[in-house]
């Protein structure tokens, strides 16, 4: 049976106290971070850090001597794992955010990546290893309609034109906060289950004809 010498490590907080005349409390920040005298440091004994592994290497009492064997992810220190996470998930949803904002649907190698993530995530929640196979995406979805508050704003000029219902208000009378308002009820109570429905029909048949003329070009 193999031996391996382990370095574990866990992070010992030290802090000190000092006073510092500044005009804000951030200027008052600034000064501190700023200072270099520490003669005064304190050991916070109880805010320790958690045992991680920081160092692998083959033998007995090999520490440095050789190459070090990659340390497997569950045994990273859990802060860095998230902060690094962090990073990955920022970036994800920076793109996904992106093609919201386009009306277009997310790519599949995106959505690919975001299953990754997630499920890397639930790992590390959970102290385990980082999956190593992509866990398996859902399938694309495609915006059909979209409610937008400046072309509701416009329905309501043409409206307030004609309807004498409304004499006496004026577009302009209409918030914002009412327009938005007003879409996040329709949104939340508006049935267009037919209309999705007649959507994915017609989708079907338009697949299954391109499907249909690729096997029988003739």
């Amino acid at each position: 049976m193999p031996a391996y010498t382990i370095e574990t490590t866990y992070t010992l907080p030290i802090f000190r106290h000092g006073t510092y005349i500044a005009d804000t409390p951030e200027a008052a920040c600034k000064a501190a971070l700023g200072d270099d005298d520490w003669e005064s440091l304190k050991k916070d004994y109880d805010s320790s850090g958690e045992i991680h592994v920081t160092g692998i290497w083959e033998g007995e009492n090999t520490a440095y001597a050789g190459s070090p064997i990659t340390i497997p992810s569950q045994f990273d220190e859990a802060v860095q794992r998230r902060a690094h996470h962090f990073e990955i998930l920022l970036g994800l949803l920076k793109m996904l955010f992106h093609d919201v904002q386009a009306a277009r649907s997310p790519s599949v190698d995106w959505l690919d990546k975001s299953a990754w993530a997630i499920a890397r995530g639930e790992a590390i929640l959970a102290y385990a290893p980082d999956p190593t196979e992509p866990a398996d995406a859902p399938k694309p979805s495609h915006v059909l309609a979209r409610l937008e508050e400046e072309r509701v704003r416009s329905a309501i000029v043409a409206v307030l034109e004609v309807d004498r219902d409304f004499e006496g208000l004026s577009p302009d009378l209409v918030s914002d906060e009412e327009i938005q308002s007003a879409c996040e009820s329709v949104v939340a109570t508006m049935d267009l289950s037919d209309a999705v429905g007649n959507a994915e029909f017609h989708a079907a048949m338009a697949a299954i004809r391109t499907a249909y003329r690729r096997l029988h070009p003739d």
